[in-house]
């Protein structure tokens, strides 16, 4: 298949590289999940960053807990734990927080975003049954799986599995199945990645497993908010549970990787975490906060609850914040802070 049907393909859904929401926009509350069984238009949204230097947080230490008693520095700034990390206001391209937020490290299963929005771009019947195949078996990393070699289950269910419980098997799945084939589906990846503008994106999978897949927090800032626009992606990245029947008929509950979408303070749009050993503990979300959403990239976190320890000092730090009004963001005064680098 040439890189060039394909991109007319793609660009049939209508591609619009999008700056800031309007204002109409900005006052929207969130939208609430819906159950839509048909693929949203592939709007691409690129949000304009306008740089905001913040001091860097303290350096990673092993005898750090994942507690939110010392949440702040004595400057009040969040004492962030990942390596690298990006949060920006969607619909203004303001950059609240970063650190590293330009380099390229391995992205993990955050992939699986890609791998929805490059499925669902084609259209295929979500009723329709997919097998896992010995294919779909993990020979990389060696990570187990429910879904047993000779699984069935709908497009549909590969694809919540997939975002939701981050199940490798499901997103093998749902590229080797794509139409053409997996090096089909590698084209469509790379021309998205070019569409939505990821400079510093490289993905050679579906899954993550694959440690050459790299992306920046920056870039990622601007998947996850093109991932918003797909209804589905919102849905199912966001489910707490879902029960499928696997292989010889028994039922089987699978759980979402990320605790706070349970969470009562959280109003999450869109989801998604990952791990392997090359990239650490990641996460990015797009949440709501202060009546606007938030691009939040959190990248190399290496303990168990750091990444969503990182999350909630960010969203305390935006709540202190939100409380002094009368000053800017850019006036909290954080002495010596590094930029992206």
């Amino acid at each position: 298949m040439r890189v060039s049907q394909i991109l007319l393909g793609l660009m049939s859904a209508v591609f619009l590289v999008v700056t800031p929401l309007s204002a109409e926009a900005a006052s929207k509350k969130p939208v609430a999940k819906t159950s839509t069984k048909a693929p949203a238009s592939s709007k691409l949204t690129k949000p304009v960053a306008k740089k905001v230097k913040l001091a860097p947080s303290s350096v990673r230490s092993k005898q750090f807990k994942p507690v939110l008693e010392n949440d702040f520095d004595k400057e009040g700034n969040p004492l962030i734990r990942s390596s690298a990390f990006f949060v920006q206001d969607v619909n203004t391209g303001e950059v609240l927080l970063e650190r590293n937020a330009s380099a390229p490290q391995p992205i993990a299963s955050i992939t699986k975003l890609m791998t929805a929005m490059v499925v669902l771009d084609a259209h295929q019947n979500l009723s329709e049954i997919i097998e896992v195949s010995d294919d779909d078996v993990d020979r990389l990393k060696g990570t187990s799986s429910r879904l047993a070699v000779g699984t069935q289950l709908s497009r549909e269910d590969m694809l919540r599995l997939a975002l939701m419980a981050s199940e490798n098997r499901a997103a093998s799945s749902l590229a080797r199945s794509y139409p053409g084939g997996m090096n089909a589906f590698l084209e469509a990846v790379a021309v998205k990645i070019s569409l939505m503008g990821l400079h510093d994106t490289r993905i050679f999978d579906g899954t993550g497993l694959n440690k050459n897949n790299v992306s920046s927090a920056r870039d990622l800032a601007t998947l996850v908010a093109n991932a918003s626009r797909y209804p589905l992606i919102r849905e199912f990245s966001t489910a707490s549970e879902h029960t499928v029947a696997l292989k010889g008929g028994r039922s089987h509950t699978f759980h979402s990787t990320n605790s706070l979408v349970k969470s009562p303070d959280w109003q999450i749009d869109v989801q998604k975490t990952g791990y392997i050993s090359e990239s650490g503990k990641c996460l990015v979300m797009q949440a709501w906060m202060g009546n606007k959403p938030l691009a939040i990239v959190l990248l190399d976190s290496w303990g168990r609850y750091t990444r969503v320890g990182d999350a909630q000092r960010i969203r305390k730090w935006l709540e202190t914040m939100a409380m002094h009004r009368s000053q800017p963001v850019a006036s909290a005064g954080h002495p010596g802070l590094s930029h992206s680098n």
